[in-house]
């Protein structure tokens, strides 16, 4: 005697969860931040990013960078839901007033863009300009 074994139906999704993700063109890249003795260096991960895709801005005490792939629109193109995996990135940080940002050293090679943004030299109000004998 033959077993017919039914598939298990696929677990249903909540169409109202996919709705409430964000519409955002961007999304974050992951990054990793080193605080030097006189700057701090963030490695940002853009993978398809060119460099004349990032735009660094600074705005008052934050960082943001903007980094944007290049889109081709294919011949045999038909949507395939991937839209949200070909968005741009958008890192914004709040770094504070105590960096040079003019000053900034920015880097990309291989989808890793490096930012060197160096400190101001500290103020010396209610320092001892010297050390004690």
């Amino acid at each position: 005697m033959h077993t017919i074994i039914h598939p298990s139906s696929p677990p249903t999704r909540s169409r109202r969860a996919e709705r409430t993700t964000s519409s955002s063109p961007f999304r974050q890249p992951s990054y990793e931040c080193r605080e030097l003795a006189d700057a701090v260096k963030l490695a940002v991960y853009v993978p398809g990013v060119d460099a004349s895709g990032v735009e660094i801005e600074a705005r008052g005490p934050d960082l943001l960078v903007t980094a944007r792939k290049p889109h081709f629109v294919r011949v045999n193109w038909t949507a395939l839901h991937l839209e949200s995996a070909q968005r741009d990135y958008q890192l914004r940080l709040r770094l504070g007033h105590d960096f040079d940002y003019p000053a900034l050293q920015a880097e990309i090679d291989d989808g890793v863009l490096t930012v060197t943004l160096p400190k101001l030299p500290a103020a010396s109000g209610g320092r001892l300009s010297r050390p004690l004998a």
